[in-house]
């Protein structure tokens, strides 16, 4: 049995490995260097070019216990980071060339890998694609035309989203625009004129993120960054998204001066989203002027705000739930480009991409990790998100369905919430995953 996989980043490799692992003989097709990007210095393969940590080893962190489960279902690359690790605290902070350079050796040295220095531009079967954010035209172009042209974005304004259990409830209120909806589906933040006018002027004060030349972005008036709105006048957000008509404070039975509102982010209720806050401030001073809003003193930040280039899928509207092709299944998607944020998000969908063409060319059904897991709960967000609001996520607490019971100490919870994740992959792993080498 063959598959195709394309793209030689941290996802491609790892859907190679779990491919080749399982018996399939493997084409890895990444085009560096015959074609170049804008962010790669290299033409090795898994070539980190952002931040060189993997983040927290921590189980009572999101991205520790994705680790830890990925760790169970077999990953490559974590190992390899293990083995070019460097100091940097309870993260995973590793020496990029030294990781690169043995994700190289060990992908190129596996019998069942043929790794082939070309650009794909069409969309193959039998495949995964995994090329990430800086897919290329051709490649691009051939995926939009295969989904149709709402399939494929190449911009990301993400705003904020914060934690239901640290926002305090008694200097918000909940409404919906004159009573739309269930008439109390959004969470508002009342501001008088004098606290309307600190947030601008801690908006104008922020320190503004300037990133890599492929994070360019250009700036659609349709979605502007929060500060820049705020740099147009004083009085732009409060025509904005913090316009406060048909939003009375029951406190007062009047429209505030301003309002700042934050929208349900998933069933549960555990994620609210800052509506209309995509930013470029930088994340130390996102905590510091968004942490300044009333009843957001405490906000713990699930994901902050960002505007990048970013080519991703609206996968809840263009693909299955084991992210492939709905006309071709045995076409998977992995990575960035399905709608996830980070290193360890990106290569834990392309382990399970690995594993599902590896079952569905054996005659099998793909599998899902249990919704309890965050590998789990982190496909179900990409697959059952909003498709008319989609935008990539990271992972996090606030995807895991909540316990049944209430423990008020954070940590604690979080422990219980890891243990019930590890515990619930350690039997998927039992149940589907046989390898065979």
């Amino acid at each position: 049995m063959k598959a195709t996989v394309v793209g030689g980043g941290l996802a491609g490799c790892e859907a190679a490995w779990a491919l080749a692992e399982r018996g399939i003989r493997v084409t890895l097709h990444e085009m560096r260097p015959e074609r170049k990007t804008p962010a790669h210095q290299t033409d090795r393969l898994a070539e980190i070019v952002c931040s060189n940590t993997f983040k927290s080893l921590d189980h009572t962190n999101a991205h520790g216990l994705l680790k830890a489960e990925l760790r169970l279902l077999g990953s490559l690359l974590l190992p390899v980071a293990d083995g070019a690790r460097i100091p940097g605290g309870t993260a995973l902070t590793v020496d990029r060339e030294v990781f690169s350079g043995e994700v190289t050796a060990r992908v190129e040295a596996h019998p069942n890998i043929l790794v082939r220095r070309e650009e794909i531009r069409t969309v193959p079967s039998s495949a995964i694609i995994a090329t990430g954010p800086l897919t290329s035209d051709a490649l691009a172009h051939a995926i939009r035309d295969r989904l149709g042209m709402d399939g494929l974005a190449f911009y990301d304004a993400i705003a904020p989203i914060v934690s239901d259990e640290s926002l305090d409830y008694d200097r918000l209120f909940r409404a919906s625009r004159y009573g739309k909806g269930d008439g109390d589906d959004f969470l508002n933040v009342p501001l008088t004129p004098e606290q309307y006018g600190a947030f601008v002027e801690a908006l104008l004060g922020a320190d503004q993120h300037v990133g890599h030349a492929f994070d360019d972005a250009p700036y659609f008036e349709g979605c502007l960054p929060v500060e820049e709105m705020a740099r147009r006048g004083r009085e732009t957000l409060r025509f904005g998204p913090l316009k406060p008509v048909g939003l009375p404070d029951p406190s007062t039975g009047r429209e505030p001066y301003a309002v700042v509102q934050l929208r349900r982010e998933d069933r549960a209720g555990q994620m609210w989203n800052l509506v209309g806050f995509q930013t470029r401030i930088r994340i130390p001073d996102q905590k510091r002027v968004f942490r300044s809003l009333p009843g957001l003193e405490a906000a713990e930040f699930y994901r902050f705000g960002s505007i990048h280039r970013n080519t991703y899928l609206n996968s809840p509207a263009a693909l299955t739930a084991h992210l492939a092709l709905p006309d071709d299944p045995q076409t998977l998607f992995a990575g960035q480009l399905v709608g996830v944020e980070g290193y360890t998000e990106s290569l834990g969908t392309g382990l399970l991409a690995g594993i599902n063409l590896a079952r569905l060319l054996r005659g099998e059904q793909p599998v899902i990790p249990p919704r309890e897991t965050m590998l789990g709960a982190l496909m179900d967000y990409v697959h059952h998100a909003d498709p008319r609001r989609f935008q990539p996520m990271n992972a996090n607490f606030g995807l895991l369905p909540p316990l049944g019971q209430t423990i008020r100490d954070k940590r604690r919870k979080r422990e219980a919430l890891a243990e019930r994740a590890l515990a619930a992959m350690q039997r998927f792993v039992h149940d589907i995953v046989e390898v065979t080498v």
